[in-house]
């Protein structure tokens, strides 16, 4: 069998925000410590260079063409003085631009480039296999040298690069001194600040890991950055959504238990007695009682069933409203799917719709669910040969749905009560049922934004309905 290929390691964040800024750290401060050298290097030139222009225009002012020929004055003596200030070796050169006249260090090195008269020039070079830094100063002669009008000599001085090197090196030791105490402060401070910052994520992990399995109360999240805020409103909505639905189910779970157990027992003792009789006309009271007891037990649980699933349908209702309901189809449906059980009480039962089509925003099963437990409580409540009207009408932008039959209706007391689970009103006290449809009715109604009618009818009945209000009811026309 091939082998199971190994878990990938997950990055924490901790080390991702390191493994991203402490590089880059070090390459900014590895640019700036170049960019500092480069500009060191500059100031330093700079600062040497002013010595060697002031020897080199020193050198120039003492340098005389009176006598027709080249001439110095005093030259080794202001080379000794320039020597004790530079800190090396200094040579110089005093040339006439053909090279014919000559005083000093002879073959001086010259600049690729042209000289401008009287424009001191500056560059690196070589001497004896020495490094130097060379200063240069062409300027015409007065008089002309040797009766050669435009004729120009070239003035030099050259320095060893020694104390150059020496200073520049000790101050970039300081400067790389300086900036790798910098950069180790720099990581020491955005480790601290990682790990600062992330400790608020580390409390949360472990409130997480030691809550108890049944604790689903809001987290926390006063002390947590702002950027977590988003991720926790999502944790604690869900968690908020789940407890919802955990009450839910155990709702259904005790009622289940509570209303189930005694209606069990009932069949149980039926069955006993039963099988212990033996005469026929009373064996067979005891099967149509058991026979009652099943309808009644299976009304019940589909009751507790569609209960449970209307409850369900409200935590996520977001995702359920968006079909388009045809609220006189839906009607006349629900009205033909109960005709047979109209037909044993013998009703004037019938539809009386107002208008051809209105259309609402919801669940089709939903709303079916509502209507078929409205339309079959006025069923079971009408008399027999009584009178049961089912109408769909819109009034002032509202789509209403009302089921009016001739029962004993419902008092004051019971109307504002209405929708309670389990609770019968005083006239269904000895009719069978499980006091879960108008709670059925009353969830669904929540859910859509209907309101659940309940009011006194026109006779002695009730009449029971559905409000739908603008925008979710839009009239059409067939």
């Amino acid at each position: 069998m091939p082998k199971a290929a190994k878990p990938r390691r997950r990055r924490s964040l901790k080390a991702t925000l390191l493994w991203w800024l402490v590089p880059a750290l070090l390459i900014i401060m590895a640019g700036a410590l170049w960019m500092s050298n480069r500009l060191l290097k500059e100031q330093v030139d700079a600062a040497y260079d002013r010595s060697l222009a002031g020897a080199l225009r020193a050198i120039d002012l003492n340098v005389s063409t009176a006598s027709g020929g080249l001439a110095m004055e005093q030259p080794y003596l202001m080379l000794e003085f320039f020597e004790l200030t530079a800190n090396g070796r200094v040579y110089f050169r005093v040339a006439s631009e053909d090279g014919l006249a000559e005083i000093g260090y002879p073959r001086l090195p010259l600049p690729p480039g042209p000289l401008v008269s009287g424009q001191a020039q500056f560059f690196y070079s070589t001497y004896h296999d020495e490094p130097v830094r060379v200063a240069v100063l062409a300027r015409e002669t007065n008089p002309p040298l040797g009766d050669v009008p435009g004729s120009r000599i070239i003035v030099q001085v050259a320095e060893s690069l020694e104390s150059r090197q020496v200073f520049t090196q000790s101050v970039l030791l300081r400067s790389l001194e300086r900036d790798i105490a910098g950069i180790a402060i720099s990581i020491l401070l955005l480790v601290a600040a990682i790990v600062i910052s992330l400790r608020p994520l580390a409390r949360l992990r472990d409130e997480m890991q030691t809550r108890a399995p049944d604790d689903l109360s809001p987290i926390d999240d006063t002390e947590l950055p702002s950027e977590v805020l988003p991720l926790v409103a999502a944790v604690n909505q869900h968690m908020q959504r789940y407890e919802a639905q955990s009450r839910a189910q155990q709702q259904f779970l005790d009622d289940a238990s509570h209303q189930l157990r005694t209606p069990l027992s009932v069949l149980r003792t039926q069955l006993v007695y039963a099988l212990r009789e033996t005469d026929p006309a009373e064996l067979r009271a005891a099967l149509t009682a058991m026979h009652e007891g099943l309808d009644r037990a299976a009304r019940m649980t589909n009751q507790m069933l569609a209960l449970a699933r209307a409850r369900d349908a409200t935590l996520a209702h977001a995702h359920l409203l968006g079909e388009r309901v045809e609220l006189v189809a839906l009607a006349d449906s629900v009205v033909r799917s109960l005709l047979p059980a109209a037909r044993i009480r013998q009703l004037d039962y019938g539809l009386d719709c107002a208008v051809p089509a209105v259309q609402v925003a919801g669940s089709e099963w939903m709303l079916r669910e509502a209507l078929v437990n409205l339309v079959d409580n006025a069923i079971r409540y009408s008399p027999v040969r009584g009178r049961l009207t089912v109408s769909v009408k819109v009034e002032s932008g509202r789509a209403i749905c009302l089921i009016e039959d001739e029962g004993p209706g419902m008092s004051p007391a019971d109307i504002e009560r209405a929708g309670v689970r389990f609770r019968r009103g005083q006239a269904g006290k000895h009719l069978p049922g499980a006091g879960l449809g108008l709670a059925i009715v009353k969830t669904i109604a929540d859910l859509h934004g209907a309101t659940l009618v309940l009011r006194p009818g026109t006779g002695s009945g009730l009449c029971a309905g559905l409000i739908f209000p603008l925008p979710g009811a839009v009239a059409t026309d067939k």
